[in-house]
């Protein structure tokens, strides 16, 4: 897979950007509404991509070895459905032909952050949330949103 093919993956969720907490007992992960101050909320991507592992020394580019061992990505991150050899949801725009149908779908994290520079390390633990597609269950009524949304298109 060549460099470009790798990078359009992305389906431009943002919440590999975004700040999580990990549980040290359960090493489950914590989601926060806290983003890289790299990250543009208004776009989801990041402001300064070419030089964001200088610029944040703890960003963590994404390979199609690593995608399999990072545990924080999550389940509908395009990476991981490719490297588990399943099929990308129907908001990733390389099925729907629309960069904006995973905004559509709810499962990016455009409007939706504040920025690391506006609150402390100390301060994340009140700032958790629950995104779109981390229960099981969400990932059904999403498919199903799909569904409906595909056939309004088609008159179905």
């Amino acid at each position: 897979m060549s460099q470009a093919q790798w990078e359009s993956l992305c389906d431009g969720c943002a919440r590999c950007c975004l700040n999580k907490l990990e549980d040290w007992d359960t090493g489950e992960i914590h989601w926060t509404e806290v983003a890289c101050h790299l990250l543009d909320d208004s776009t989801c991507r990041c402001a300064d991509y070419p030089n964001r592992s200088v610029r944040v020394p703890d960003c963590v580019p994404l390979t199609p070895k690593n995608v399999t061992e990072l545990t924080w990505l999550p389940p509908t991150c395009g990476y991981k459905l490719v490297a588990d050899g399943r099929d990308l949801y129907w908001w990733h725009p390389l099925v729907s032909g629309d960069p904006d149908t995973v905004h559509y779908a709810g499962i990016s994290v455009r409007g939706r952050t504040i920025s690391e520079d506006d609150v402390t390390v100390e301060d994340y633990e009140d700032h958790l949330v629950d995104w779109p597609g981390e229960d099981p269950a969400d990932l059904i009524e999403l498919a199903e949103r799909g569904k409906a949304t595909a056939l309004k298109k088609t008159g179905g």
